[in-house]
């Protein structure tokens, strides 16, 4: 990976929330004692007068960032994934998606590429928590140059939105032109034999995936679906259809994920072998990403494998 730019997704939209601040007064961000972290605080040194800090108050700070769209302004509220959806789930249930609210959340630290914060810091089941709720919309983005184009068009878009974001630096993988839509997938690769369908920094070991099965004969088509809802159910089923063989890649619990909104659609219109990498009804655990990603079996490695895997069962329908 030495030749692979590396960069964290939060510090993509640590520059869009600042960028906007600077195009929109209406733009308001608040963080409850992740500021540093959370790269809120590069807003509140250019925009101290529209800053609010809540200490460790996530309920509180869900409550306020309702009120604050109801009067009109765009509130981004910052925390840790595992606060957000854990701690504030209720407030931002009925507080927020309830009432169809532009509040925009950034949750950092999503995935066991956390690392050595363990369990009680990896945010694993928060797009499950999430997408169960009207009106919200979910964006995984796969790197920081995503993170920034998903910050900016949130603030655009009506509704709450969550966003998911890594905390350590990941490998860029997208580049600025691509182009970039809330709820429109992306055809990262083409390819006829199967489809990966990934979000999020599993994007890289997808591509990568897809580098050494080429080379066995395989052609990979990789769906880089950042949205995992409203999903782009044109793309997932043209892929269903086209390829016959699906495998989905994500850092988050095999439950609710973006596999399972992938399984429940596919299920309903096209049926075909589905393999699911994720996590496996566990918590996380202290260690390094790399050493993180090998133990919950999510590396290049275990995609291959599943490609395999799922080609197999295609042969024998």
């Amino acid at each position: 990976m030495s030749d692979i730019k590396m960069k964290p997704t939060r510090d993509g939209a640590g520059e869009a929330m600042a960028e906007l601040g600077r195009k929109n007064k209406n733009v308001l961000v608040l963080s409850a004692d992740l500021t540093d972290s959370t790269r809120a605080v590069w807003f509140k040194k250019q925009f101290p007068g529209r800053f609010i800090g809540f200490g460790v108050a996530e309920q509180d700070m869900f409550g306020t960032a309702a009120g604050l769209a109801l009067a009109g302004k765009i509130p981004f509220a910052c925390t840790f994934g595992v606060f957000a959806s854990g701690r504030a789930w209720d407030q931002i249930r009925i507080s927020i998606a309830y009432m169809n609210l532009d509040v925009k959340i950034i949750g950092t630290h999503g995935g066991v590429t956390v690392g050595e914060d363990g369990a009680t810091h990896q945010a694993l089941d928060e797009i499950a928590l999430m997408r169960i709720l009207p009106h919200m919309k979910v964006v995984v983005p796969a790197d920081a140059i995503e993170a920034y184009k998903a910050t900016i068009q949130a603030a655009e878009v009506k509704g709450p939105v969550y966003i998911r974001l890594g905390r350590n630096p990941a490998p860029i993988v997208t580049k600025k032109e691509d182009p970039f839509r809330i709820g429109k997938a992306v055809l990262y690769r083409d390819g006829k034999d199967v489809t990966i369908i990934v979000c999020g920094h599993s994007l890289y070991e997808a591509k990568l995936a897809r580098e050494k099965l080429q080379k066995e004969g395989i052609d990979v088509r990789i769906i880089n679906l950042h949205t995992p809802k409203p999903l782009d159910k044109d793309l997932l089923l043209k892929a269903a259809k086209e390829t016959g063989a699906l495998v989905t890649i994500e850092e988050h619990t095999v439950f609710g994920g973006m596999g399972s909104a992938v399984c429940e659609f596919i299920s309903e219109t096209h049926p075909v072998p589905i393999r699911m990498l994720g996590i496996k009804d566990r918590f996380g655990e202290s260690g390094t990403p790399l050493e993180l990603l090998k133990h919950f079996n999510l590396t290049t490695g275990d995609v291959v494998k599943s490609v395999h895997e799922v080609l197999k069962a295609k042969k024998q329908r």
